[in-house]
């Protein structure tokens, strides 16, 4: 994946030490940044308002592929979610974080992706005790290679049309903000996947 100066900034092999807190963007309400705070600290009650990005990725047909996270996770771990979803790190623009994070979780680089809008929310996550107060960037585009997901990331993937999400929603655990960031991003999957897909 290519370099920039935030990613740079942020990466193991600057000397980086693994222990050292990752930094997260606080924005107001229009989405402007106004500081910093360590990752973990900005999602404890009752949660510091923070740039964050969700990506839907799609293949050929129309399907969306789910990713379930690694029960390691230590905010909703095992739980169904979209695509990949996080956060830029100060300075970097939510479409490269999106890219970046989408081919470190998965092993792939999407194709056309495009942004479909912002959405902010406010989701406790009752098992945690987390909060997340976000202001999401919202990004559709294909996946037209085969995932590889970082285990630590990922526990399982699927890809599933309108109807089996519907069903699968239904009977298993989603993230807290599964919903609210979907529905956000519907008008453009619709864009991109065409009528006939459901969505």
């Amino acid at each position: 994946m290519p370099t920039t100066p935030a990613t740079a900034a942020n990466s193991a092999t600057t000397g980086t030490s693994a222990q050292e807190p990752i930094m997260l963007e606080l924005v107001d309400e229009s989405g402007t940044t106004i500081g910093t705070a360590e990752k973990l600290a900005a999602h404890q009650a009752p949660g510091q308002l923070h740039r964050a990005f969700s990506v839907f990725l799609f293949d050929e047909q129309g399907r969306m592929l789910l990713q379930q996270r690694a029960l390691g996770k230590y905010h909703s771990p095992g739980v169904w979610s979209n695509t990949c979803c996080g956060h830029p790190y100060p300075g970097e623009s939510p479409f490269a974080a999106a890219a970046r994070r989408t081919h470190e979780e998965l092993g792939l680089s999407p194709s056309l992706l495009a942004e479909a809008g912002t959405v902010r929310y406010n989701h406790p996550d009752p098992a945690s005790g987390l909060v997340e107060q976000e202001y999401n960037h919202l990004f559709v585009g294909l996946a037209q290679a085969s995932a590889r997901p970082d285990p630590e990331e990922i526990s399982d993937t699927a890809f599933v049309t309108a109807e089996e999400l519907a069903k699968r929603h239904a009977e298993a655990p989603f993230s807290a903000w599964f919903m609210t960031v979907l529905d956000a991003a519907r008008p453009a999957i619709r864009e991109l996947t065409g009528d006939a897909a459901g969505w």
